[in-house]
């Protein structure tokens, strides 16, 4: 039985079982169970800390998990990333008191708290810095008002509650982070369960990005049409009864869906539809 870890809680956790469910995986708790079996695909999926799965998958004691990029750096544990999942997306960086004129440069001897130690040392080594990390496991953005920190490290989505701490970002971002698949190695590519997961995972993520459009438009006018929707790698293209008319079905940006319909109206498309793909293989 294949083990995936999942996270158990946090911004991750509803994500993850969403993108899972969609792939066509039973992986949904009714409580607080920690292990779900999902018998067709004989899979056991693992609701665990999301910091601790690197770990786990490190240690070979779980196959594969879904944790953040930041968590798994951090945790320095012996992994590798084998698929960006696109969501949990997020900045990890140094933040100050707004009227501070503290840089990074001028971190040596001061007090940085974070819940990311390693990730921190990291960076403060390669800058020749000298700081005392302060480990808290949250409200990390308060720690400077209690006095215990000069300055933070911390993850930042919008920045709200940076600005409401009275706080400001300085310096370059230490790390971009998203939700990750992660594994020991690539050899578990050679797990078919895991080699189809990785199929089903990259369809659906596909799938939220792109749309279909479908149109009629006069033949002579299908070239100008097409430059406007060269789908991924060409259109297809289907006569219509009308004399003079063909049919055009091509793959496109799904944010893009509004100006590429105005376009094609504005050239002499009609009956333009666009659908939404729930997976896909490419």
């Amino acid at each position: 039985m294949l083990q995936v870890a999942i996270p158990n809680k946090g911004a991750l956790a509803e994500d993850a079982v969403q993108l899972l469910k969609e792939a066509g995986y039973k992986c949904s708790r009714y409580g607080r169970e920690l292990v779900v079996t999902d018998a067709v695909n004989e899979i056991d999926f693992v609701f665990l800390r999301p910091r601790d799965i690197a770990l786990y998958v490190g240690n070979g004691i779980i196959d594969i998990g879904i944790t953040g990029r930041d968590l798994m750096v951090d945790s320095m544990a012996d992994v590798v990333e084998l698929l960006p999942l696109n969501f949990g997306h997020s900045k990890f960086r140094y933040a100050v008191p707004k009227d501070s004129n503290l840089t990074p440069d001028k971190f040596d001897g001061l007090r940085i708290a974070t819940s990311y130690p390693n990730i921190v040392a990291r960076d403060i080594a390669k800058m020749g810095i000298k700081a005392t990390l302060v480990k808290l496991d949250g409200a990390v953005e308060i720690s400077i008002r209690l006095g215990v920190a000069d300055a933070i490290a911390d993850v930042v989505e919008s920045g709200r509650t940076l600005v409401e701490a009275g706080l400001k970002t300085v310096g370059d971002i230490l790390l971009e982070s998203e939700a990750v698949l992660i594994a020991r190695n690539k050899d578990v590519l050679n797990n078919h369960k895991i080699e189809l997961m990785l199929a089903r995972l990259r369809g659906i993520l596909v799938a939220r990005e792109y749309a279909m459009v479908e149109y009629d438009v006069p033949q002579n006018l299908l070239e100008a049409a097409c430059a406007v929707t060269p789908g991924l790698e060409s259109p297809t293209v289907s006569p219509l009864n009308k004399p003079g008319w063909v049919a055009v079905v091509a793959m496109i940006k799904r944010k893009e869906a509004n100006q590429i319909m105005d376009q094609l109206y504005e050239i002499g498309a009609r009956g333009i539809i666009v659908t939404d793909i729930r997976t896909c293989r490419l």
